[in-house]
C-alpha cells in the first residue's frame, strides 16, 4: 500500500501580492480560521514515511482548497470581495494546482495497480461556540466505503493501545462523508483508494513533549498498518 500524506491547512502565510487583502485581517490568519494550528508539524514528522506528501503553503483564508468548488465558504468573507477574474486566477493557480498534483500521484499508483491510503492532516480547536469537544483525535472516513471502514477501525485499534490515555472517536468532531479533498477523491477514485483524515485536538498540539509522543505513536502505527 502507497502512503500519500497531505496537509490542507498547513501554513497562515499569504502570496505577497495578496497580502493587501489583510492588512486589517492580521489577528484573522494567527487563528483557526488562517490555518490548522500544529498540523503541519504532525504532517512533517510522518514525511519520511510516506511515499508521497504534499502541503498547502497559503492560508485556507485567501481560497479554501479542503471544499469542493460549489462550496459556499470556498472564499472567506475577506476574498469574496475579489472580483471574478480574480477568483478564477486563485482556483487555477492554487486551488487546481495543489490539488491536481495529489491526484496525478494516485492516479499513478493506480495506474500501477498498487492500492492508495491517503491521509490528510488536520487538527480542531478544543472548544467550538462555547461546546467542548470530547476527544483528543479524530478518524474521518466513509463508513459507506468497506476499505475506508476497514482501515479506520484497525487504525483506532492499534492507536488506542499505542495512547491508550487519548479519547479516539471516530467521524469526529466532523463527517468523514462531509465535504472535503478526500470526499471529491473518494468520488474520483471508488476502487483501491483509501481516503482518511486525522484530526488531532489543538490542546495537544500546543505542548511540545505531547506532541513529540503523539508523532511518535502515529508512526509506530501506521508502519504496522501500511
Amino acid at each position: 500500500m502507497k502512503l500519500i500524506l497531505t496537509c490542507e491547512h498547513a501554513s497562515n502565510l499569504l502570496p505577497k501580492q495578496y497580502e493587501y487583502l489583510f492588512i486589517d485581517h492580521k489577528n484573522r490568519l494567527e487563528t483557526h480560521e488562517g490555518y490548522d494550528v500544529g498540523a503541519f508539524e504532525v504532517y512533517e514528522s510522518l514525511q519520511h514515511i510516506a511515499d508521497y506528501s504534499l502541503h498547502y503553503q497559503w492560508s485556507r483564508l485567501l481560497i479554501e482548497v479542503n471544499r469542493s468548488l460549489h462550496h459556499p465558504k470556498l472564499f472567506s468573507s475577506i476574498s469574496q470581495n475579489l472580483d471574478k477574474a480574480e477568483k478564477n486566477r486563485l482556483i487555477i493557480d492554487y486551488y487546481q494546482a495543489y490539488r491536481y498534483q495529489i491526484q496525478k500521484k494516485i492516479e499513478e499508483s493506480l495506474i500501477k495497480g498498487e492500492c492508495v491510503l491517503h491521509l490528510s492532516i488536520h487538527t480542531f480547536t478544543p472548544i467550538l461556540n462555547g461546546n467542548v469537544r470530547e476527544a483528543d483525535l479524530g478518524i474521518l472516513y466513509d463508513p459507506r466505503r468497506k476499505a475506508d471502514k476497514d482501515f479506520a477501525n484497525k487504525f483506532r485499534k492499534k492507536m488506542s493501545l499505542q495512547m491508550p490515555e487519548f479519547r479516539i472517536r471516530m467521524n469526529y468532531p466532523y463527517k468523514g462523508k462531509s465535504d472535503g479533498f478526500t470526499t471529491s477523491l473518494r468520488k474520483i477514485f471508488p476502487n483501491n483508494y483509501t481516503g482518511i483524515e486525522l484530526e488531532i485536538n489543538q490542546s495537544h498540539t500546543k505542548d511540545s513533549i505531547k506532541i513529540a509522543k503523539i508523532n511518535a505513536d502515529f508512526q509506530k502505527c501506521l508502519r504496522k498498518l501500511l
